[in-house]
Formats: C-alpha cells, sequence, structure tokens
C-alpha cells in the first residue's frame, strides 16, 4: 500500500512514518513529490495496518497499489523519474539522449576510435559489451574485465559515461566498479537473482524486454530491482520475436505510449536490434525519437564487415553522423531536443 503524507510533511514526521514501517517489518519506500511525498509499505499483508497509519497526524490518505508492480507504478510515482548519470545528464526529461558504440569492444583501439567517432557525432554515452551473450557456444564472447578496463579509460580520456551488460551476479561488482549504467540483457530479464543484485548496487540499470517478454512482465522485472532499493531504473524496448521473418525482430513501437501511462520510469529504445538491418536502423531511430523515447541506445562500427558481432546491424560512422542530426530535428518537432 500507499502512505501519503499531508503537504509539506517535516523530515521529523517522514521518519517517524518510515521507523513505524521499519518496526513492522517492512522496507519503505520514499517517493518525493513537487509538494507531496509518498511512502510505499510493499510486501505481504500491509494493508492490514491501513487504519494504524491513517491515524497518524501527518498521514492525509492510504490507498492499496492495484497494479501487481507497486514501485514502477504510476500510482507510486505520478512524476516522471529522472535518473541523473553525472552533473549534465539526466534521462527523463526533455533532453533525448544517445547512447552510442560498438556491440563488443573488440580491442583497446578500436573502442577509442568509435568512441571519439560517436562523441564528435553527438553521442553522450558510449555503450560497448565486454560480456557477451551468444546464441552460439562458439561465437566471440567478450573481454571480459579486460574490455571494461578500455571503457574506463575511454570515458577518462573522452568525458563520456559509460553503458555495459552484466550477464552473471558475479559480474555486477565488475560492472559498477567500471561502467556508469549497468545493462542486463534481453535474455536475463527473468534472471530474478541478477535482477536482485543489480537492485542492491546503486549504479542507474538499464534493462532490456525480453524476445518474447510482455509489458507487465517487463515491469514486474524492474519490481525485482526497485524492491532491493535501487530506483535508477530505465526499461529498453529492443524489440520482439513475431511471425514477421523479414526483420530481425519486431520493434514494438507501442510499447512507449503504453509503458508511459503505467510507469513513471525512463524509456529507452534500442532500434539496431529492433531491425537487425543496417540500411533501416536510421529510419526506426527516428520513430523511436517521434514515439516518446527518452534514449536511444545505437550499434556504431567502423568497419562493420570485421565486426565480431551484430555487424549487419551496426551503423558507419557518416551514417551515426548524419542521422544524429536528423534525430535532432524529429526531436524538436515533437517539443523535445538530441543532446
Amino acid at each position: 500500500m500507499i502512505i501519503v503524507l499531508k503537504k509539506n510533511a517535516k523530515k521529523k514526521e517522514i521518519m517517524t512514518v518510515t521507523n513505524k514501517i521499519k518496526a513492522l517489518g517492512y522496507k519503505p519506500h520514499i517517493s518525493v513529490g513537487k509538494d507531496i511525498t509518498i511512502i510505499g509499505m510493499i510486501g505481504d499483508c500491509a494493508e492490514k495496518y491501513r487504519n494504524a497509519f491513517e491515524a497518524m497526524d501527518v498521514v492525509e490518505h492510504v490507498s492499496e497499489i492495484q497494479k501487481p508492480y507497486k514501485l514502477a507504478s504510476r500510482e507510486f510515482r505520478k512524476e516522471n523519474t529522472v535518473i541523473k548519470i553525472n552533473k549534465s545528464i539526466e534521462i527523463g526529461n526533455k533532453k533525448v539522449y544517445i547512447m552510442a558504440g560498438p556491440c563488443s569492444i573488440e580491442s583497446k583501439e578500436l573502442l577509442f576510435e568509435t568512441a571519439k567517432m560517436v562523441k564528435d557525432a553527438g553521442a553522450t554515452i558510449l555503450r560497448g559489451g565486454a560480456f557477451k551473450p551468444r546464441s552460439s557456444p562458439y561465437a566471440f564472447q567478450g573481454l571480459g574485465e579486460n574490455g571494461l578496463k578500455y571503457m574506463k579509460m575511454a570515458s577518462a580520456k573522452l568525458y563520456m559515461p559509460t553503458v555495459s551488460e552484466a550477464m552473471a551476479v558475479e559480474q555486477v561488482g565488475l560492472l559498477s566498479k567500471y561502467c556508469d549504467i549497468v545493462q542486463i540483457g534481453a535474455r536475463n530479464i527473468q534472471n530474478y537473482e541478477l535482477l536482485k543484485a543489480v537492485g542492491k548496487q546503486q549504479k542507474p540499470v538499464l534493462l532490456k524486454r525480453g524476445m518474447a517478454t510482455t509489458i507487465k512482465e517487463l515491469l514486474l522485472s524492474a519490481e525485482y530491482i526497485l524492491s532491493q532499493g535501487n530506483y535508477n531504473v530505465m526499461l529498453c524496448e529492443r524489440g520482439i520475436r513475431t511471425f514477421e521473418d523479414s526483420t530481425r525482430f519486431t520493434m514494438d513501437l507501442s510499447a512507449v505510449p503504453v509503458l508511459k501511462k503505467l510507469t513513471h520510469l525512463p524509456i529507452i529504445l534500442d532500434p539496431s536490434h529492433g531491425i537487425g538491418i543496417r540500411e533501416h536502423v536510421g529510419a526506426m531511430a527516428k520513430a523511436c525519437v517521434a514515439v516518446g523515447a527518452d534514449g536511444l541506445i545505437i550499434e556504431v562500427h567502423p568497419r562493420p564487415e570485421e565486426a565480431l558481432s551484430d555487424g549487419q546491424q551496426s551503423l558507419l560512422p557518416d551514417q551515426f553522423k548524419i542521422l544524429m542530426k536528423e534525430l535532432d530535428l524529429v526531436a524538436r518537432a515533437v517539443g523535445r531536443e538530441v543532446f
């Protein structure tokens, strides 16, 4: 249930409520809005204490959250969550941020080369996979910690925050150490121990929708992370598997307005995986901005024919540069701007 406090509740009064929640064996989840503070009391049988909290002078009213995803729901937080990556990047506000880079970190030289190209074109966050979930056990699996070290070096040199994927619980500490955003890939969206692990660390999390995952299941996976105390979660639509076989996946653009109504969390879109064909990535990227994305994650490679993974969907640097200008035009047409 959620406990809505009276307008301008004092810090001491908020502490009184949270201490009472803790004394009952629950974990308080606090959402501070412009005018009011909401405290979530999530767990089995929480509603039986409703009268006890309604009797407190600082409490305006108490209500139950109807959705199974409590903390991710608009019922818990009416205002959009804005996730701060550094002093200048705030995902979830008016600006649309672009994450770009190679699918895999193949070498230090290639990463630095690509990072400089995408930054010069206007991208603000560097992406790159150090641990790669591959369908074939014989395919390139990534450089592991060495790849993360290269990411850290590129980040320091170019002043770009970074995002990379954790595939297992034991990798979460490494990702938290080297990267600014920890990604959970489509294949791990229902790896609940991994979700809880990234929820226990405080780096922002980019949670990708599974290829056969419903919107409700996506939000319930986000709930696992939020329930552990990490509220810096971004949802990522990256295409779902349908009967259509002329593209790699089917980009579910309709998920964006639906999610915007259901949740306060920022929405990132991945047109590279969403369609999987280089010549169509730009068109899908522009559609993503038009439909309301808070950010995009795009694969770029200077020599995609030599790429060790996903070369067929990676944009060439010149294509990415042109696309960034086009994205800015689309963003301005819908009252936003590409940063």
